[in-house]
């Protein structure tokens, strides 16, 4: 339930409090009438006054000002006809709260004090204690008390107005983040996938005619491959349908996963040598995700870009840091192919959103290097620290 719910004097419907303000300002006048000795002031007109002053709260929500001076006059012209002080007040006070809290605070307030000495001015005409400064200090007291609590209950509204809209602005910024995240894993995945695939098929009908028996070796490698890119697209694919509340809510990528690559790799025809320069140790899973989908855009590239080329993944784990680093020995000055260059912007986005630094670049002498530092000592409780998952 909203704050204007729980501050507008009313639930869905505006007769829900319109009736019973109605009913009771009705009965009690009679008794205020015969308390005061004014039981032959009340008629007709009176009753008619006393209702329609309820009645204008109907229209309270759409047209705050309008009702408070609606309400005015009627009280203004029900005290004029020398009626008794009574339970008509009600109405003005909920038109006073409802006109702060919902309308313009200048007209609200402006309306307020200008009716106030208006009814006033109605009240003491006929009224026994005539006009003093205690009385009107008494009168514009209530007022303002009521228009206090008002501004009391605005402020409230606006406050949870704000927070509700921060908050669905962080939903809406943490889903943002997510469908990039989503985006990058997919991109991760097909490109290194369907990379591998593309070049073993291209080589397996170069050679099906001169060199028949390499083309099971290529084949091998398009199944294998394949299959890994159904088994990761489905557990992407797992994570958006969020079919399973006890599933991660991001694709789990891990270093645990790096021997499956190397092999990958070597069967699709590029070898590859893992060094581990340090004690290996759990990281957070931010950095352990991240650091296995460099190695594979990396790999990629040399798969693609640099011909015939050996690779090296150096891991490097220092007390306070992971280094990642991949480097071949191809063709690093060679021009890259059109469309290149999305996979080093996306691996320079995952390292900064880390708060880690990247570069990427020819190596003198020939061949390329990519280097991912990722601090491990001061991510934020969102990227705990631990093993992979698989």
């Amino acid at each position: 339930m909203s704050t204007y719910r729980t501050f507008s004097f009313g639930t869905s419907h505006p007769l829900v409090i319109v009736v019973p303000i109605a009913f009771v300002q009705v009965v009690f006048t009679f008794g205020a009438a015969y308390g005061q000795d004014k039981a032959d002031s009340v008629n007709a007109l009176t009753i008619a006054l006393v209702l329609a002053s309820a009645a204008a709260l109907a229209w309270r929500r759409g047209h705050p000002i309008w009702v408070l001076a609606a309400v005015y006059v009627l009280e203004t012209a029900y005290f004029a006809l020398a009626n008794p002080f009574g339970p008509i007040f009600i109405s003005l006070a909920v038109a006073l709260f409802n006109a702060v809290a919902h309308g313009s605070r200048v007209l609200a307030w402006t309306t307020g004090y200008v009716g106030a000495a208006v009814l006033y001015a109605a009240m003491g005409v006929h009224g026994d204690w005539g006009f003093t400064w205690g009385s009107a200090g008494a009168v514009f007291a209530w007022v303002s008390l009521v228009m206090g609590v008002g501004e009391l209950a605005k402020a409230r509204r606006d406050r949870a107005a704000q927070a509700e809209a921060a908050h669905a602005e962080q939903d809406r910024r943490q889903a943002s983040e997510e469908r990039l995240k989503i985006a990058r894993e997919v991109h991760d995945v097909l490109a290194h996938h369907v990379s591998l695939i593309n070049v073993q098929s291209g080589v397996a009908l170069h050679l099906i005619d001169s060199q028949p028996e390499q083309v099971k070796e290529a084949l091998t490698a398009i199944k294998q491959s394949s299959k890994e890119v159904l088994v990761e697209l489905r557990n992407i694919l797992g994570v958006l349908r969020d079919v399973d509340g006890a599933a991660p809510r991001h694709p789990v990528a891990s270093l645990d996963q790096l021997d499956r690559l190397v092999e990958r790799m070597h069967t699709a025809g590029l070898p590859v040598t893992v060094e581990v320069d340090g004690e290996k140790r759990p990281v957070p899973k931010g950095v352990d995700a991240a650091a296995l989908r460099i190695v594979q855009e990396s790999l990629t590239n040399v798969y693609r870009h640099a011909g015939p080329a050996t690779a090296t993944v150096t891991l490097g784990y220092r007390p306070d840091e992971l280094t990642v680093r991949v480097e071949d020995d191809g063709r690093g000055g060679a021009e890259p192919s059109p469309g290149t260059g999305s996979g080093l912007t996306g691996m320079r986005q995952r390292v900064e959103a880390l708060s880690g630094t990247f570069s990427a670049g020819p190596k003198p002498g020939g061949g390329y290097r990519v280097t991912a530092t990722f601090p491990t000592a001061t991510l934020p409780a969102m990227y705990p620290t631990g093993g992979g998952e698989k």
